[in-house]
């Protein structure tokens, strides 16, 4: 990467955030007053040793460093040094994430039912909030009685009439909701076999480094799969041959 250091240096010179990409398990040196926050006032202004010089310090710089590596081991000093956040798919989340592309492929009205529901659920919510800030905002500028703040009671009534009519819609938009996920959780299964066969493959490169197939690669071949294999009438007889098209076509592909 940056070798000399001279796109990190005007990072921190005028305070943007600098991405260094692809590190192993050991990282350079010259990064670790950066990491530690080793900061020093000199002349009046806030300084930070970069290499074999000092450069002026801008307090809004951020550095993010991030791997391709799977399962790194850092030593236990840089672990203390920097905030860890782990981006590697989980079994559960792989399942929810193919369960929302077989629904997609296999059942598009019911996906983009669940999207719409949920984009107007967060808004009817969103809306209820700004109109309970609302009231505490009238009754907190309110002075004397508020029983005679005609305009505070007329707002106030207006309010209640607005909330009632979006939160019985929330109610309903959640019970339409809960049927579709309903119908979603039918595919579960395949969701779940796509899944375990993912980790499974991942695995194989610890037996031999050749075995090395990329989550994308994946996710192509299993909606291949889905918009290829042949069709059912019924629902548990297309889930059957999801299941066994999916099976074969991983294997298939792993074992050229």
């Amino acid at each position: 990467y940056d070798s000399n250091f001279r796109v990190l240096e005007t990072g921190i010179r005028i305070g943007i955030p600098v991405l260094i990409e692809e590190v192993g398990e050991l990282l350079d040196p010259t990064l670790g007053p950066i990491m530690l926050k080793q900061t020093f006032v000199q002349g009046g202004r806030l300084m930070i040793r970069l290499g074999d010089s000092d450069v002026e310090y801008d307090s809004n710089f951020r550095l993010y460093v991030t791997t391709k590596l799977a399962n790194p081991h850092y030593l236990p000093e840089i672990c203390i040094q920097v905030t860890l956040i782990n981006f590697t798919v989980t079994p559960s989340g792989l399942e929810d994430q193919l369960l929302a592309d077989v629904v997609r492929l296999e059942r598009p009205d019911l996906e983009s039912q669940r999207t719409e529901l949920i984009v107007r659920i967060n808004n009817d919510k969103g809306q209820l909030k700004a109109i309970e800030d609302k009231i505490l905002r009238l009754l907190f500028a309110s002075e004397g009685n508020i029983l005679d703040d005609e305009e505070l009671i007329e707002t106030l009534n207006e309010s209640k009439e607005t909330s009632a009519i979006i939160g019985a819609r929330v109610i309903e938009a959640e019970a339409t909701e809960e049927k579709i996920s309903s119908a979603r959780e039918r595919y579960r299964t395949v969701a779940t076999r796509g899944s375990c066969l993912y980790f499974v493959v991942a695995d194989l490169a610890s037996i031999d480094p050749m075995y090395q197939f990329s989550l994308k690669y994946f996710n192509q071949v299993f909606a291949t799969v889905i918009t290829s294999s042949p069709p059912a009438t019924e629902l548990e007889a297309r889930l059957h041959i999801l299941l066994q098209e999916i099976t074969l076509a991983i294997y298939t592909n792993v074992s050229r």
